[in-house]
């Protein structure tokens, strides 16, 4: 819940004093009361009219008589409302300004002020009257005052060599091996036969792009042998279903992307033909039949007279077909008992057959027919103008079986070498034999760049895997030397902080060398010094303090300041005994009895601290704690609400820590809680070398009587309230079911004091008036 400002701690200081002249009005917001006092003193000797607040609740009331000029806020309140206050206050009056405190180890100064509208001043303790009105003045004139960053520590080993330098002069040396290696590998790759690695790229080009034009025309045979012996295709050839025959053939046309499939009857008229769009999907085709024009088409009269030709009857041949020209194979179709019902062709343009020989070879192509006229061509542009001469063509024919023909070829101003050779289209045994012979149809060209990049010979491309490889071991091999080197001492430092993190402050690493990782490693045992030396403290301490005291202790240490200062403060103190524990203790072993506090008391702190009470003291089977004092002060209804929750959580933990007891044949206990609210004096007692921080005052003793009157309801564990408690918890009693008691004689006090059970909300309960 909220933290609730009570009215009377909304003070206006100094009121009453004579004052000289109005310069400001000041509201000053700190969580430390001794800050607040010093700051509200100066402002006032000043002249000016000065507020003291602690929480934001009260503060819209303030603001709406007064203009403040000036907020002095501590920025470890900025997170309970204030920050939303402040900008508010900007926005309504804009020339407000506003003075941040912090300690030096405070990390938060840099969020908030880049949060802030105004000048960015931070006043650091100790407060000084020069300090704070040298923050004033930068506050005039718009100057940022930040916490001065802390001093290096003294005594570090100078680096010598960086670790920079340790990993990247091997990794230059490796580079410069690298370049010279690369180096002689090229001048070996230029000053082998350029000309002659460029002649045999060109070589196996044209034997590859040959090699590919027959692979495509076996491969156009086994699409018409699929189609030709497909189940249901001679029938519908025969009966002439076109639709028939497109079901059956479609499908085929489709998987092996065939662009015309051709089917005719046994007089050479077009039963279906099969068309891939051109620039379509690959299952868009155009659908025709009744074509006449197959039938003077050479290769289909053989395919259609069933000549047979030292046993072949498939065929293949040129023809102009749709402003293409297409190469096409045939063969017959046959019925069950083996008569020629029809014909079968199945054909590429040739534009697509270039283009896919210059896709797998890499070489422009160009289809040349007899007469030297290119058919085809993966050149852009007009090809006509690089037409072979008839020369070249016979020569070309006649030399086939001996040698290549290779030609100079300039496009588009670039120089080609192009070889020339023979294209033949075959035909073939029937009826599966994929013996051919061979007829020549014309010219294929292969061209390459004279710019191209040549690849390296054999013995170049293994010289070159050999020193990449090595190269790329000695990188690595070098890479893993230095890594150990470097990451050696490093990882000692990261076991040795994991053992610090374990709570072992003996640790040390050894600091050898001259670089950065050396001075690592002394930083690293300095900083176990410090906090082995803190840790000191810590033991000394920190067994009989609670968390938060502990660290008010380690602000003391810090700032040379043994003894904890004392404070005035509005704090809710618990006081909880277990009634008859003495006789019972009496009848046990003390180990026992031990045993049974330790295990009472496990149960009890954690929730104490939960919901934020400190531990102040035990007394054998008694512990007094207090709320609304550390880690800072609380108000009233805040720190008294607390307290009743925890008690009443303490109850529902004893009556099952007395379930198991009972279970074990152990007696229950029966525990008396009393709860007080009133002012109290906290601070640290004792001796420099042994202090106890503690709360004294006319309000804990009067709690430690409180809790006495528990006796009197009966065995079971009870918590008790008194007037104070239940006037500070306003409007938030009715959480509670809080039961009078009436009014009691507390020992040592003159007035009675109204008593009130405290128990859980109930419907039905009655509310304390």
């Amino acid at each position: 819940m909220p933290p609730y400002l009570d009215l009377d701690l909304l003070r206006l200081v100094g009121s009453q004093r004579k004052r000289r002249i109005m310069f400001n009005q000041v509201i000053i917001v700190q969580a430390d009361s001794t800050s607040a006092q010093f700051l509200a003193d100066f402002f006032e000797e000043r002249g000016d009219q000065v507020w003291c607040a602690a929480t934001p609740l009260e503060m819209p009331s303030v603001l709406e008589q007064n203009r403040p000029a000036l907020w002095v806020v501590d920025l470890q309140l900025v997170d309970d409302g204030w920050q939303e206050m402040l900008h508010q206050t900007r926005r309504q009056y804009p020339d407000t300004k506003i003075l941040f405190t912090a300690n030096d180890s405070d990390s938060r100064p840099e969020f908030y002020l880049e949060n802030n509208d105004g000048p960015a001043v931070v006043l650091t303790p100790p407060f000084s009257r020069a300090n704070i009105q040298q923050a004033l003045d930068a506050l005039t004139k718009n100057t940022k005052i930040l916490p001065a960053e802390p001093s290096s520590r003294p005594g570090l080993p100078r680096v010598r060599v960086p670790v920079r330098m340790k990993i990247t002069l091997p990794y230059i040396v490796l580079a410069l091996l690298l370049a010279m290696a690369a180096a002689y590998v090229v001048n070996r790759v230029v000053l082998d036969s350029i000309e002659e690695r460029f002649t045999n790229q060109l070589i196996e080009a044209g034997k590859l792009a040959n090699d590919w034009m027959v692979q495509e025309e076996d491969r156009l045979l086994e699409t018409l042998r699929l189609v030709a012996y497909t189940e249901g295709v001679p029938e519908a050839v025969a009966a002439g279903n076109a639709e028939q025959l497109r079901e059956l053939t479609l499908p085929l046309a489709i998987n092996y992307q065939e662009e015309a499939i051709e089917i005719l009857n046994d007089q050479g008229v077009g039963v279906l033909s099969l068309r891939h769009r051109p620039g379509g999907n690959i299952e868009e085709y155009t659908f025709l039949r009744g074509e006449t024009r197959f039938v003077n088409w050479q290769f289909v009269q053989e395919a259609l007279t069933g000549q047979v030709n030292q046993g072949r009857d498939k065929y293949a041949g040129l023809v102009r077909l749709l402003e293409d020209d297409y190469l096409y194979v045939a063969g017959p179709i046959l019925d069950n008992n083996g008569q020629r019902v029809g014909v079968v062709m199945v054909g590429k343009s040739l534009s697509t057959l270039a283009r896919q020989i210059r896709q797998n070879t890499l070489a422009h192509t160009t289809l040349y027919d007899l007469q030297g006229r290119p058919m085809a061509s993966t050149f852009l542009g007009e090809v006509d103008s690089h037409s072979l001469a008839a020369d070249d063509v016979g020569n070309v024919l006649a030399q086939q079986d001996e040698a290549s023909l290779i030609r100079p070829l300039t496009i588009a101003s670039i120089n080609y070498s192009e070889i020339l050779g023979p294209w033949e289209v075959g035909e073939f045994l029937h009826p599966l034999d994929l013996t051919r012979t061979n007829n020549d149809q014309g010219i294929i060209g292969a061209s390459l760049a004279e710019t191209f990049l040549v690849n390296p010979s054999r013995i170049t491309r293994l010289q070159i895997f050999a020193i990449t490889t090595v190269a790329f071991l000695l990188v690595i091999v070098m890479g893993v030397f230095l890594a150990n080197r470097i990451t050696r001492p490093l990882l000692r430092v990261v076991d040795a902080s994991a053992e610090v993190a374990e709570g072992n402050l003996d640790i040390q690493v050894e600091a050898s060398g001259n670089d950065e990782v050396a001075v690592l490693a002394h930083s690293f045992n300095q900083m176990v010094s410090g906090l082995r030396e803190g840790s000191l403290y810590r033991d000394l301490l920190g067994r009989t303090v609670s968390t938060e005291v502990r660290e008010e202790l380690r602000k003391g240490f810090a700032s040379g300041e043994v003894r904890l200062e004392g404070q005035e403060a509005l704090a809710t103190v618990l006081v909880s005994n277990i009634h008859g524990f003495t006789t019972l203790s009496e009848s046990e072993d003390p180990t026992r009895v031990l045993s049974w506090l330790n295990e009472y008391f496990d149960k009890m702190i954690p929730i104490i601290v939960n919901y934020g009470g400190v531990v102040s003291n035990f007394e054998g089977d008694a512990v007094m704690v207090f709320f609304g004092v550390l880690p800072r002060l609380l108000p009233p209804q805040e720190s008294a609400y607390r307290a009743c929750q925890s008690a009443l959580a303490m109850l529902a933990a004893i009556e099952q820590l007395n379930r198991r007891r009972t279970e074990r044949g152990e007696p229950a206990f029966s525990v008396g809680i009393g709860l007080n609210t009133g002012p109290v004096t906290a601070g640290a007692l004792g001796s420099t070398d042994r202090l106890h921080y503690t709360i004294i005052g006319d309000t804990v003793n009067t709690t430690i009587r409180l809790e006495s009157i528990t006796q009197q309801l009966g065995q079971k564990s009870t918590a008790v309230v008194s007037q104070h408690t239940l006037f500070a918890l306003r409007e938030q009693r009715r959480d509670f079911n809080l039961e009078s008691l009436g009014a009691h004689t507390i020992k040592g006090k003159t007035e009675q004091l109204l008593v009130f059970h405290l128990q859980p909300a109930q419907t039905g309960s009655q509310e304390a008036a």
